[in-house]
């Protein structure tokens, strides 16, 4: 008799959302305990997608968010820190989002290339920590410096040459597997992320991950 393949889930994930940064860390540490895996379906930040969505919050909604990242990294005893830079381009005074955002769309390209190259998750633990972790995960640089974030790609088993390289070469595809990858989200039933699905549930924002456990251990869920 053989053993049963591992349970699996898909991950809607964005690198601008400090969420889905949270979810990551937690995904991977499970990981490292329970025979699952993770499909990693990079997507847009929903203010790419809808660029007037930050203008028509109401102001106490950032406010709420930025208060909450804060806690949550606190509480599981994750570095936090505002990215330097944003991962896309926005006017912080209007809110406005910028036509052009050619930070997001590298990220965005390096993460659906590892996630079908490599190790999916591990990259996009280990890329976001190095974005959001900053100067609280004694990052005293940039990530967009040149090399910055080469361990992230040796994290997921790839060599970060040619995942740079392949990232460019490949960048019409990617974007469609990325325009794809939203509508199997909002296929799944949400529009946010971090969205793991398993089964068909979607479970939304990093505090379901607990749910999502629950949930695969109904299932036989084993752990290592």
């Amino acid at each position: 008799m053989t053993d049963a393949a591992p349970l699996s889930l898909d991950l809607y994930w964005s690198f601008r959302s400090p969420y889905s940064y949270i979810a990551a860390q937690r995904l991977l540490e499970l990981r490292e305990r329970y025979a699952f895996t993770v499909d990693v379906r990079i997507v847009r930040p929903l203010a790419v997608r809808s660029p007037h969505f930050f203008e028509e919050r109401d102001p106490r909604w950032i406010h709420y968010v930025l208060i909450d990242v804060a806690r949550e990294a606190e509480r599981l005893g994750l570095p936090i820190s505002a990215p330097s830079p944003d991962p896309i381009v926005q006017d912080l005074a209007t809110l406005k989002i910028a036509a052009d955002q050619p930070r997001i769309a590298y990220l965005n390209r390096l993460g659906v290339l590892a996630a079908e190259a490599g190790d999916g998750l591990a990259y996009i633990a280990a890329a976001s920590r190095r974005i959001w972790g900053g100067t609280s995960a004694g990052f005293n640089t940039p990530w967009t410096d040149d090399g910055a974030l080469d361990d992230a790609a040796r994290t997921a088993g790839l060599d970060a040459d040619w995942l740079n390289a392949e990232s460019d070469a490949q960048s019409d595809r990617i974007e469609s597997q990325i325009i794809e990858n939203e509508a199997n989200q909002d296929a799944a039933g949400h529009w946010g992320v971090p969205l793991m699905v398993f089964e068909g549930e979607p479970f939304f924002g990093q505090d379901r991950v607990d749910a999502l456990l629950w949930r695969m251990e109904q299932r036989g869920l084993q752990a290592l």
